[in-house]
């Protein structure tokens, strides 16, 4: 326990006070965030001033900065410390370091070496992180139309649907039955933080939302059209647009990103979002007809490898981009997002296309 000065706040402004507190990059993300019968208790980092906190404090008008003891994060990293002295040492470097949870349910892919201990990579994955009640093992890579992998439990119980939350957005899912990888959280907020009011975002492959739900919950005037072609993807997305109350700003669509932009969102978009890093290339000439006559931005993800996947990529997209009509006026911003394998990433780029 971690005894910090933390922001008070009645349950009902809480969401709002996170994410503001996130915005302005306040709250300590290594302490938990607590919660009694009519309080919901914001860790602050260390030093924050009141000139900081002003405008969070005039918009919200009910906070109170209190004293309060918070529990530290658990991180995926302490199961090394856990196993340090129970797995051979040569085998310590081949520990998966990174593995997902999302919601209570955790997804670890366990190399050949270490079979013979899975049951103690488990039993230390769950020990750690008390909230998982499930451990699926990755059975094989993310594929077909749908992008879901085959997963194997190894331990725990209960199905594979479960909810997840991330800044302050709630996301019900069958992990089993649709693609989703919490190591985008970051991703989907700082694009939900580049849209402006007023703009209309073609959301290529929705998934459950995150995108869509994080950038409805963001602003006051937006339309976001989700689509999917993975029918469950969509029917999670419909329960979570209602979850998180956005039903006036987010539309969703079951079908192919190409055929529905084709048939009915022609030149609507001011923003593309084209997260579908396999095959993403292929969409480019869709995305182009969904950006409006005068223009707008696309977010191209996409897998790329080494020595320069920056680089490559963003040629790519602009070879793309031209062979469908456009142009790439300039480029935003481009990233490297994850490694998901050795020398290989999932990079973004953020165009501005005329």
């Amino acid at each position: 326990m971690v005894r910090r000065v933390g922001a008070r706040v009645p349950k009902r402004l809480a969401e709002r006070a996170i994410r503001l507190l996130d915005e302005l990059e306040l709250r300590d993300i290594n302490l938990k965030i607590c919660r009694d019968n009519v309080h919901v208790y914001i860790p602050l980092r260390d030093g924050v001033s009141f000139e900081e906190l002003g405008s969070i404090m005039d918009e919200l008008g009910e906070v109170k900065l209190v004293p309060y003891e918070f529990p530290e994060v658990e991180r995926p990293g302490d199961i090394l410390d856990f196993l340090s002295d129970r797995l051979p040492p040569h085998l310590l470097a081949s520990l998966p370091r990174s593995f997902d949870i999302i919601g209570d349910v955790a997804v670890v892919e366990v190399p050949p070496e270490l079979e013979p201990y899975k049951s103690l990579i488990v039993e230390a994955i769950m020990r750690v992180h008390r909230r998982v009640r499930l451990v699926l093992a990755k059975a094989g890579a993310v594929s077909g139309v749908y992008r879901v992998r085959r997963l194997e439990p190894i331990a725990g119980s209960g199905g594979t649907e479960t909810v997840h939350r991330e800044y302050g957005c709630v996301y019900h899912l069958d992990v089993a039955k649709v693609y989703f990888s919490p190591r985008l959280a970051y991703e989907h907020r700082r694009v939900a933080g580049l849209v402006a009011e007023g703009e209309t975002v073609v959301d290529m492959f929705a998934g459950v939302g995150p995108f869509a739900i994080q950038i409805a919950k963001s602003h006051e005037a937006v339309k976001v059209y989700a689509i999917d072609i993975n029918p469950d993807a969509i029917h999670y997305l419909r329960i979570n647009v209602a979850e998180n109350k956005v039903e006036d700003k987010v539309v969703v669509i079951l079908g192919d990103a190409r055929d529905v932009i084709r048939e009915r969102l022609a030149g609507v978009a001011d923003r593309a979002i084209m997260n579908l890093p396999e095959k993403a290339l292929e969409y480019v000439d869709a995305a182009c007809t969904a950006i409006r006559p005068d223009g707008g931005i696309i977010h191209y993800y996409e897998f790329a490898e080494a020595p320069s996947p920056l680089v490559s990529a963003e040629k790519r997209l602009r070879r793309a981009v031209e062979e469908a009509g456009r142009r790439v006026v300039r480029v935003l911003a481009k990233r490297l997002v994850r490694e998901v394998a050795p020398y290989k990433w999932q990079v973004v780029v953020d165009a501005e296309i005329h």
